[in-house]
C-alpha cells in the first residue's frame, strides 16, 4: 500500500483533517500528478478556506504551468488569510513569491 493509499484510508476515518487533505494532495505531487494535486489543493480552498499552505501550493503550481494571473490571484487570497489570522511568516513567503512572478 502506498503512502497516499495509507492517508486516505486515515482520511475515511476523519474526512475533515485538514492535514490530511493537505498531505494526500501533497502525495500526488511527489507521484508527478500535478493535476490532480491541484485539484485536491482547490477543493481546500473551497472546503477548508482558512488553510493557508493550499494557496502558497496552489500559486505554486500556476506559475509552474505559465498561468501568472491565477499565480498571483490565488496568492493574493493566502496573503489577504495569512494576514487575517495572524500568520505574518506565510504572508511574508507568499508576497517575496508572488512579486518574483514575471510581470503581467
Amino acid at each position: 500500500m502506498s503512502r497516499r493509499e495509507q492517508l486516505e484510508q486515515m482520511l475515511a476515518d476523519d474526512p475533515h483533517d485538514e492535514f490530511l487533505l493537505y498531505s494526500i494532495a501533497m502525495e500526488y505531487l511527489s507521484e508527478g500528478d500535478a493535476q490532480t494535486a491541484r485539484q485536491r489543493f482547490l477543493e481546500m480552498t473551497e472546503k477548508l478556506p482558512e488553510y493557508v499552505p493550499a494557496y502558497f501550493r496552489l500559486g505554486e503550481l500556476y506559475a509552474k504551468t505559465e498561468e501568472h494571473t491565477a499565480a498571483r490571484d490565488m496568492l493574493n487570497r493566502g496573503i489577504e488569510i495569512a494576514r487575517k489570522a495572524g500568520d505574518a511568516h506565510a504572508a511574508g513567503e507568499m508576497t517575496e513569491f508572488r512579486d518574483s512572478l514575471p510581470p503581467e
